[in-house]
């Protein structure tokens, strides 16, 4: 069988994809940018037939509606990083946080520490040999797929994609959902003079030519303010 033809049996749309899911998953939900905004929504419609679905995942740069209070005992989220979305009902014991270095992440999927019963994921359309990208969100999110039970990927033509070890085949989803919408992305901070001037200092000790991994927050916004006659970045 071809893989258009494979791709064609595993469409479905949101409400058809999820009906997989029962009570006492744990699901894995893609991370950062690459949140599947649809099917994390689906969850909410199915809230009334589900009870102890628990909810992992890194940063998200989306609204998690699943966290409210009204869905204590339907989700329970076990955050791997405390995002603005989450950090209310962690410090209220509404939900969960496992601390753990972003680069250990993986091993819990892979040993089984942390199994998956169903990843919902975010990926681009498939190219000429049937393989998708993971897109702006590679490091946890191919892992959980790869050692999840379920995958169930959102589609979608604005996922860019990204080389190196980022592709999974049409052939290792169970469950394809077509979407269009703008990846999330992470608001900038409002940087006020203090956080300009601080960024301003840390600008002058970059050299032309570094490479920079940025953290999130006001102070990261205001260095990359102030990189604008920087070269080669």
């Amino acid at each position: 069988m071809n893989w258009e033809t494979l791709y064609r049996r595993k469409l479905k749309d949101v409400t058809t994809a999820l009906q997989v899911i029962k009570s006492g998953d744990r699901i894995y939900l893609g991370g950062g940018a690459g949140v599947p905004v649809q099917l994390s929504q689906g969850l909410i419609e199915r809230a009334g037939e589900l009870r102890d679905v628990e909810i992992t995942h890194i940063l998200t740069f989306a609204e998690a509606p699943y966290v409210r209070p009204e869905y204590a005992g339907v989700f329970r989220v076990n955050a791997l990083f405390i995002g603005h979305n989450v950090r209310k009902a962690v410090q209220e014991g509404r939900a969960d946080f496992t601390p753990v270095f972003l680069s250990e992440i993986p091993g819990l999927f892979r040993n089984g520490q942390l199994p998956i019963d169903v990843a919902l994921i975010s990926v681009s359309p498939p190219d000429e040999h049937g393989f998708c990208s993971f897109g702006v969100e590679v490091g946890t999110t191919k892992p959980a797929a790869e050692a999840a039970r379920i995958v169930i990927a959102e589609i979608n033509p604005r996922m860019p994609r990204t080389l190196g070890d980022s592709f999974m085949h049409i052939s290792r989803f169970d469950a394809l959902v077509e979407v269009d919408y703008p990846i999330p992305e992470a608001p900038m901070g409002g940087s006020s003079p203090e956080h300009l001037q601080i960024g301003a200092h840390i600008a002058e000790m970059i050299p032309d030519g570094a490479t920079l991994q940025m953290g999130i927050g006001n102070i990261p916004d205001a260095v990359l303010q102030n990189l604008g006659n920087h070269k080669d970045l």
